[in-house]
C-alpha cells in the first residue's frame, strides 16, 4: 500500500493540498475503503438518496431556477471561497464515489468545484445541499419545498455516517501500520 502523509490536510490548508490528500489515499489505500462492508452500503446508500433529491430539485424546478440565474442573470450561489468548506475527507468520499476531482478552477469567480453544468462533486458540503435563496423559496411551493427537505436529510444523514465510517477504517488502518 503507498504511503500518504497519515493526517489530512485540514480545511485551512490550500484546496489543491486537500485534493492531493484525497487522490493519494485513494491511490494508496481506496481499496481498503471500498472493501469495508459499512463503507460499501453506506456508498450504496448515499448514491440513492443523493440520486433522489437532485431528481427532486430537478423536478420541483430549482435546476431551472439556478441555471437561469447563473446563466442569465450573472449570479450564482457557488462563488469562489466556497470550496474552503470542503475537508480531505470529503474530497476522499467523492473519489470513493468515482468523481474525479477537478485540478483547475472552471470559472475565475466561482467555487472550485463548479464546473460547466455545475456541482462536479456527488458529496457535497451541507450548506451546498439545503442552502435555498429567496428567489427559490419564492417560486417554489412550501410543500415541495418540504418533500425536499425531507430527501435531503436522508442525504446528509448517510453522508455523515459515511465520513465517520471512512475515519473509523482509516484510523483503524493506521494504527495497524503502527504495530
Amino acid at each position: 500500500m503507498k504511503l500518504f502523509s497519515h493526517i489530512p490536510a485540514s480545511i485551512n490548508r490550500p484546496v489543491k493540498e486537500r485534493i492531493a490528500w484525497a487522490e493519494s489515499c485513494f491511490r494508496g489505500s481506496g481499496d481498503l475503503f471500498l472493501k469495508d462492508e459499512k463503507v460499501a452500503g453506506l456508498l450504496s446508500e448515499f448514491k440513492s438518496a443523493t440520486k433522489a433529491s437532485r431528481q427532486k430539485m430537478d423536478k420541483i424546478g430549482v435546476v431551472a431556477l439556478c441555471r437561469e440565474c447563473d446563466q442569465e442573470e450573472g449570479g450564482s450561489c457557488c462563488g469562489k471561497g466556497l470550496e474552503n468548506r470542503y475537508d480531505a475527507w470529503l474530497l476522499l468520499i467523492n473519489r470513493l464515489l468515482g468523481v474525479d476531482l477537478p485540478r483547475e478552477r472552471h470559472q475565475a469567480a466561482g467555487c472550485f468545484f463548479l464546473g460547466e453544468k455545475g456541482c462536479l462533486l456527488m458529496a457535497r458540503h451541507v450548506i451546498c445541499i439545503n442552502y435555498m435563496c429567496k428567489k427559490i423559496t419564492k417560486n417554489i411551493q412550501p410543500s415541495a419545498l418540504n418533500a425536499l427537505r425531507e430527501m435531503e436529510g436522508a442525504e446528509i444523514n448517510c453522508l455523515f455516517m459515511l465520513n465517520e465510517q471512512v475515519k473509523r477504517v482509516f484510523k483503524k488502518w493506521m494504527i495497524q501500520q503502527e504495530t
